[in-house]
Order: structure tokens, then sequence, then C-alpha cells
């Protein structure tokens, strides 16, 4: 069976933006029929990655772009998401450890939790950066 795009979607890279990106992908998730908690897994993870393109990647610049493009191949669900800043150091995105108690840092660690593998790579020619997270269904 081919991939089956459920959501493609390029948007500023806004904060303000991050309620309606929420709302796209839990329609399209919840039209493939997961429990409820993997959808609300997965849009977290989306929010987190977003959150982490918007804050780190452009540095809070709203001129950004990010592209998400969410298919089904079979019983996995791909989320790729794109955005077109300086190129991240791949090696240094982990999670802080738990122990170290303080406001922020945990999104890569919701991100790991909430999907069951995730990928984070450079665009070609320094363009940008792709990450790829899977959830298998």
């Amino acid at each position: 069976m081919p991939n089956e795009i459920l959501l493609k979607h390029w948007f500023p890279a806004r904060p303000e933006l991050m309620k309606q990106v929420r709302t796209l992908v839990q329609e399209a998730a919840d039209k493939t029929g997961c429990p409820e908690q993997a959808v609300q897994g997965m849009v977290l993870a989306v929010h987190e990655a977003i959150a982490n393109i918007i804050e780190h990647a452009y540095k809070g610049d709203p001129a950004g772009e990010i592209s998400l493009k969410m298919q089904k191949n079979g019983s996995r669900l791909e989320f790729q998401l794109t955005d077109f800043a300086s190129p991240a150091d791949v090696s240094a995105i982990k999670p802080r450890a738990l122990e170290d108690i303080k406001p922020g840092g945990l999104g890569t660690h919701f991100i790991n939790i909430s999907m069951d593998e995730v990928t984070y790579s450079q665009l070609p020619d320094g363009k940008g950066n792709l990450l790829v997270m899977i959830k298998n269904i």
C-alpha cells in the first residue's frame, strides 16, 4: 500500500499559529483510528518540535517557514518537519536530565517518549533541517 498523505501544511514560524497546527494534526490523527492517548502524544510531539524550531532554529524570527507533512504508510504514521534555518548540530539535540529540575528543556524528552522513532538530519547544502518522527499504530 502506498503512502497516504494525511496532512501537508506550510506556515510561518510564529508561536501564535501553533494552536492551529495542533488542531490540524489532531484532526488528521483522529481519522486514523488511533487511541486518544496515542493521538495526544503525537500532537504533543509535533507541538514540542515546532516550539523548538521557532526558538532554537529560527531564534524567534517570524520570517522563518516550517513545512509539516504527515503520512500513513501501513501501520506507521510519519511526521516530517522541515525548517530552512541554519543547519543544527544534530549531535547536540538531546533532552536534559530529568533530575535537573528547572523550567523548559523537556521538549525532546516528550518527543522521544511519544514517538517510536525520531531522526534529525540536515538538508543538503546546509539549507535547513529535517525532523522525522514515526509512530507505529
